[in-house]
């Protein structure tokens, strides 16, 4: 029961002191000024509920939904609260107790099935042109379809990437296999980070396997408090990429990525797969923290890329990974690149995923200090590591007007070999 998922967390719970360091670097404190909407103020709610003294509420769930599970206050909590951890068993323990809302239901009832998630994708990816409008930029809204008028979408790719690509890349003489996951995002919308994870991997001298049987990596389902969804979907990755008997799996998104290594194993823990999801967690690696530092890509063969750029960290792959210094090194390894950090590189943007659907006023508030951020370095590029940021860091570039381009880290390691 309800009690029983946030004793998991107990121990977390009662370290928090409530000395109030979660405040100062929330996202969404600064632009509510809310104490609702900081770590202190969720804990505290999670130990009521824990205590029996509160009920899970639909009020309560929305307090629990705000929060974009950036880790910032995880990264300042002088006691080392785990808040992320906190706020995943608590919306796992409401929606025990009301049920999720029917659009999360929905959402999750198809991309817990692949195929039906593959033909959904390639169904809208028809019929994109008669409920979207396209612009240069992206696509917007025609019709009412829950969504805000103002929103710009990066259009769904004809042909998902994993559809075109064979099952396995051979390289004449590699040292490595690796398997790589691709993600939904890099599988329906971005295919050309697909391509260039390919193009940078085989560089480097590694054959790939891309598996057909991949699906979503589980996350959105944690997320949400589907903790049944989201073990089967880390059994079914653990199986699959066992099978593969690879050297490496290779991800291309920090959330992605936090899944396999952090959170499979701690769903797993102690059952039959535990052992294997524990061997797989070792084995995965960001993809410039693979070629930069687990099996180096030689830079010196790196041709010249004349443009100016900046980086913004992704919360789950620098909080959440550690994958922070690996990124620059590859930016600056490039000749001809004119780096200009960002004054504060690992303040979220504001995506988490959902939350651009369930708050976007507040997603685009606190989107907005980043793109302040964004301009004021003069750059023509701003390079990421998480398709997610990019498709909400490119609607705000797009809605403003500003000449900024986003690309992936992959992408531009590709243009330069």
């Amino acid at each position: 029961m309800r009690q029983a998922h946030l004793a998991a967390v107990e121990e977390e719970i009662i370290k928090c002191m409530r000395c109030g360091n979660c405040q100062a670097v929330c996202p969404l404190y600064r632009e509510t000024r809310w104490e609702p909407a900081v770590a202190r103020g969720k804990i505290r709610l999670a130990q009521a509920v824990l205590k029996g003294e509160l009920p899970c509420t639909f009020e309560l769930k929305k307090r629990f939904d705000l929060c974009l599970t950036c880790m910032a206050c995880v990264a300042n909590c002088p006691s080392g609260v785990r808040v992320d951890r906190i706020i995943l068993t608590a919306r796992a323990a409401v929606a025990e107790a009301r049920g999720l809302p029917v659009p999360a239901r929905t959402a999750l009832g198809v991309i817990r099935r692949p195929r039906l998630l593959e033909g959904v994708a390639r169904t809208l990816s028809r019929l994109q042109g008669l409920l979207f409008r396209r612009q240069a930029t992206g696509i917007t809204p025609r019709f009412p379809l829950g969504l805000e008028w103002r929103r710009i979408f990066p259009p769904l790719a004809p042909v998902p990437f994993r559809n075109r690509i064979p099952g396995e890349t051979p390289v004449a003489g590699a040292d490595s296999r690796v398997a790589l996951f691709t993600g939904c995002l890099a599988n329906f919308v971005y295919t050309a980070v697909g391509d260039a994870a390919l193009r940078a991997l085989k560089a480097a001298g590694v054959a790939v396997v891309i598996p057909k049987d991949q699906h979503c990596c589980g996350y959105p389902a944690l997320v949400n408090g589907a903790v049944e969804l989201a073990l089967e979907m880390a059994r079914s990755h653990v199986q699959l990429f066992r099978a593969l008997g690879c050297d490496a799996v290779i991800t291309l998104c920090g959330t992605c990525g936090e899944a396999f290594k952090l959170y499979y194993p701690e769903l797993l823990a102690g059952g039959p797969l535990g052992e294997t999801a524990a061997a797989l967690s070792r084995r995965t690696h960001d993809i410039a923290q693979f070629l930069w530092s687990v099996h180096p890509l030689d830079v010196g063969r790196l041709r010249k890329v004349v443009a100016s750029l900046t980086y913004h960290e992704p919360c789950h792959l620098g909080r959440g990974l550690g994958v922070t210094e690996e990124p620059l090194a590859l930016i600056r390894a490039i000749p001809g690149v004119r780096f200009v950090p960002l004054k504060d590189p690992a303040r979220c943007c504001g995506g988490a995923g959902s939350f651009t659907l369930t708050h976007y006023n507040l997603a685009a508030a606190v989107r907005q200090r980043k793109l302040d951020d964004i301009v004021q370095t003069g750059s023509d590029i701003v390079v990421t590591g998480c398709s997610a940021c990019r498709m909400h860091l490119e609607e705000g570039i797009a809605q403003q007007g500003l000449p900024q381009k986003v690309m992936h880290t992959v992408e531009l390691i590709a243009s330069a070999l």
